[in-house]
């Protein structure tokens, strides 16, 4: 790669606009991944087990960034999407299993970005029908009448409201000698429900959508090779971002909630009751960081899949499109959101058991993925001479040896429980 970062004013000045300039994709990719389910297992994780599960925050950012990387390093050296890069190499059947998959996966989280929507605003009591339908129209509206530097733009600003969850983790005055303790001091435990939680926190923190969406997002920047640098700051960033809004979440659950034996079963339990333990503001900040990333991710999560869909049978995408120029990718677009908000609106309807089915997706489609990349991103007709290094595939196949496992086993306790 040619960029290079120099000590001089101009070139200091040169770098940090050159970032600015291909700043998104990273960024945007990894705050939407702090999205209402992960919310809800971090908060549980710190609400339940206290700061014993804070040492997995390290391990799952160094897994963030290799996996991420070599997303980012495919798009700015192919120009082309994941799923289209599966299918030219390994075909369209490959192809159309992995979209079956995903698509099931991804509707099932959708499902639940709306539910988050719907939750965190009842706490400022506001109703579900009026927050989902005013919620989905301003999502659906954003994407399909946006130009994509405007989308971004947007995306970009909601990534700034996540600040909420540090302001609300040092409202809850935590003791940072034991915080600090707890990050780096693996701790283990025998018990199913730990070995359960421990599992979730992790495998929560890498969905298959985000590679997906990450390529396809560098790809339709046009960022190329000269700028791989500035994806690459871009990517760490946007990972070390969210493993500290993680480390936020979990930590003021720890202080407050565990501390006063308080159980919670979801995200917005935890805002609702952090209030009488650590103020009406930090309950108040964390319901409205659960509202940002549920309205976030149920942008990125629809916009994910009908690029993935899309490019796997080569039709056109891209934000910057119209509506008659993309007909299938608005047209899924537009199809995921009235399924997602409108299925919530549903009295009764079996969220957990879809949530249920959405992680055995995932389950099954991410061992794939994994693998895929790593076929990908190492064979030189493809990569030429940006392929990895020995080094760094020794790292990426133990991160994704240790994903897969982790995943897989998350989804058999998934099933058993709701078996």
């Amino acid at each position: 790669m040619t960029t290079r970062w120099t000590l001089s004013p101009r070139g200091r000045l040169k770098g940090i606009l050159l970032f600015f300039a291909v700043m998104g994709p990273g960024l945007i990719t990894a705050l939407a991944d702090n999205d209402a389910g992960g919310i809800a297992t971090y908060s549980l994780a710190g609400a339940h087990f206290g700061l014993t599960l804070m040492w997995t925050l390290l391990p799952t950012l160094v897994a963030l960034v290799v996996v991420q990387e070599m997303c980012a390093r495919m798009g700015v050296v192919t120009g082309k999407g994941l799923a289209d890069l599966i299918r030219e190499q390994f075909g369209v059947r490959v192809a159309f299993t992995v979209m079956v998959l995903l698509v099931l996966a991804n509707l099932g989280n959708i499902l639940a970005e709306f539910a988050g929507i719907a939750a965190s605003l009842e706490i400022f009591g506001i109703s579900k029908y009026i927050s989902l339908p005013i919620g989905a129209f301003a999502v659906w509206r954003l994407v399909v009448k946006g130009t994509g530097r405007f989308v971004e733009k947007v995306f970009l600003v909601l990534c700034l409201v996540y600040l909420a969850y540090p302001i609300s983790g040092f409202m809850a005055h935590p003791k940072w000698g034991e915080v600090l303790l707890a990050t780096v001091k693996p701790t283990f435990r025998r018990d199913p429900a730990y070995l359960a939680m421990l599992i979730g926190v992790i495998g929560t923190t890498i969905a298959p959508w985000m590679q997906f969406y990450q390529q396809s997002a560098v790809v339709e920047k046009g960022i190329g090779p000269e700028h791989y640098h500035a994806s690459l700051m871009d990517t760490v960033i946007g990972m070390v971002f969210s493993v500290v809004v993680a480390f936020f979440i979990t930590m003021a659950c720890a202080v407050t909630l565990f501390q006063h034996h308080v159980h919670i079963s979801d995200a917005a339990g935890a805002a609702r009751a952090l209030e009488p333990l650590a103020g009406v503001y930090a309950s108040k900040l964390f319901a409205l960081g659960l509202f940002n990333a549920s309205l976030f991710a149920a942008s990125i999560l629809p916009l994910s899949t009908a690029y993935s869909v899309c490019e796997s049978f080569g039709w056109e995408t891209g934000v910057d499109r119209r509506f008659m120029e993309a007909p299938q990718f608005f047209g899924l677009y537009t199809f995921l959101i009235i399924v997602g908000a409108g299925v919530i609106l549903i009295p009764h309807f079996p969220l957990l058991k879809v949530m249920y089915f959405s992680q055995v997706a995932n389950g099954m489609l991410l061992p794939l993925i994994l693998i895929f990349m790593l076929k990908l991103i190492n064979d030189r007709s493809i990569m030429g001479d940006k392929v990895n290094s020995p080094l760094f595939n020794v790292i990426a196949w133990t991160a994704s040896a240790v994903m897969i496992l982790l995943t897989l086993a998350l989804v058999v306790s998934q099933v058993m429980g709701w078996m």
